[in-house]
């Protein structure tokens, strides 16, 4: 039987088994997407019922295939999600979508209790994001849903949530806690005052390092089973293994997140305003985070392409980097740093939103359509690259690509064009979530 790591990756679309041998090769490879569900409020979410239902049966069956021997699992999963345990260990609520919109007089009284929204915004790391603040989610239980809260013993982010089917054990870590929460105190690396206040830390487990993981049974065999990370986190250990020059990484799904695990000045306001966060690592330390929403602007888009010009939804995939085809939009040096100024307060709504105009009655086929429709996008992820970079792009001499993007030929290419004194690269570590998710466990060397 081969030797080999098993990892399950949580994405909020698809959903992946990934079976890692000794070199860290993907050798078997599973994927999968579910149909949301409407909440108790009539919102759309993740069906976490077949969502568990599918890691169960997943586990079970590789148990009955001679051909590997898993020597560890471990878990990575989307953020800002929340899983609510009763006395006996079962949900007690939906997976709440974090796009779910959250109370505007809640959010009054959340912040005229315990403090401006600049302040608690720096302490935490975490710009005023609603629902994304999944602190917030539980704020919003206690005070809207108070007869369900009052049936939940323990709440877990959604990667330790995954974790504790195949463990049993219920922890919290860093990658989670601290990815914009709006739970954890930077300066005080602890819980922040007002989740004390409304005893919330009582429902959190206790902290656990990634050096001690659990335990899980494969067959007849103990095995170490991770506790479960952040997927932004997850994504950025390969490249801190392989990597000696400094970085930036651009990790690319439903959102696109640059990660600067090198950042030097602590969050500012004027960084929250534009929706630029921190993230904790594995190890507790610090990684300046933006980003922008732009794999979820890019879905919407290409199926307006598709039916526009009656092609396959997947036709992006073949279309070929034309530069007479661009605007100009993204000439070279147009990567110059962000204005700077002097800020009062963090705006209301943060500028994670992509906007996109495209007039599609100018553009005789997809291929003229497609190379503005990636330029607007790339455009509007350059103010998220700059703001990771701290506003100077020269610190760095890599900039690397992961996830659906970097297999897109017009946008590795529109990046080279704007940034011709760095090393465009695409991530060789496939899957690299996943492949994050395998090295966190220690298991052979990379």
């Amino acid at each position: 039987m081969i030797p080999c790591i098993a990892i399950f990756d949580i994405g909020k679309t698809n959903k992946k088994f990934l079976l890692f041998d000794q070199n860290y090769k993907i050798i078997k490879e599973e994927e999968v997407s579910f149909h949301e569900i409407v909440d108790d409020d009539g919102d759309k979410g993740e069906d976490l019922g077949t969502l568990t239902d599918w890691l169960r049966t997943t586990w079970k069956t590789l148990e009955t295939e001679q051909k590997y021997d898993v020597l560890a699992v471990n878990f990575t999963a989307y953020g800002a999600s929340l899983v609510h345990l009763n006395e006996a260990g079962e949900p007690v609520t939906p997976l709440y979508n974090y796009l779910k919109p959250f109370p505007e007089d809640l959010e009054k009284q959340f912040y005229s209790t315990y403090g401006d929204k600049a302040t608690i915004s720096v302490q935490t790391a975490s710009p005023p994001l609603g629902m994304l603040n999944s602190g917030l989610q539980l704020y919003w239980l206690k005070h809207r849903k108070p007869e369900v809260f009052k049936q939940i013993k323990h709440t877990l982010h959604l990667p330790q949530y995954v974790s504790y089917l195949f463990t049993g054990q219920l922890v919290t870590e860093y990658t989670s806690i601290g990815s914009h929460t709006a739970l954890w105190d930077f300066q005080k690396q602890d819980y922040h005052a007002w989740v004390y206040a409304e005893g919330f830390d009582k429902l959190f487990p206790p902290l656990r390092p990634h050096y001690r993981p659990l335990e899980t049974s494969f067959r007849s065999t103990v095995i170490p089973a991770g506790l479960g990370l952040h997927d932004s986190s997850s994504a950025l250990l390969p490249y801190l293994k392989q990597y000696r020059k400094q970085f930036l990484l651009l990790s690319s799904g439903t959102w696109g997140i640059t990660l600067n695990p090198f950042a030097n000045s602590p969050i500012s306001i004027s960084d929250l305003e534009e929706d630029c966060l921190q993230y904790l690592t594995i190890y507790g330390r610090i990684v300046k985070a933006s980003r922008k929403f732009i794999g979820n602007t890019h879905e919407e888009q290409i199926k307006r392409l598709a039916e526009y010009y009656d092609k396959p939804l997947d036709y992006y995939k073949t279309v070929q980097y034309d530069e007479s085809l661009t605007t100009g939009i993204t000439q070279p040096g147009f990567g110059s740093a962000p204005k700077q100024r002097e800020p009062t307060a963090v705006k209301e709504k943060v500028a994670s939103a992509v906007n996109i105009a495209l007039d599609l009655e100018l553009y005789d086929s997809y291929e003229a359509a497609y190379h503005p429709l990636m330029e607007q996008i790339i455009q509007q992820q350059l103010d998220s690259l700059l703001l990771a970079a701290e506003g100077n792009m020269n610190n760095f001499k890599i900039l690397l690509v992961d996830g659906g993007f970097s297999r897109n030929q017009v946008f590795m290419s529109l990046l080279r064009r704007i940034f011709p004194y760095l090393r465009i690269k695409a991530g060789k570590a496939a899957q690299g979530t996943a492949l994050g998710s395998a090295l966190a466990l220690n298991i052979w060397p990379y």
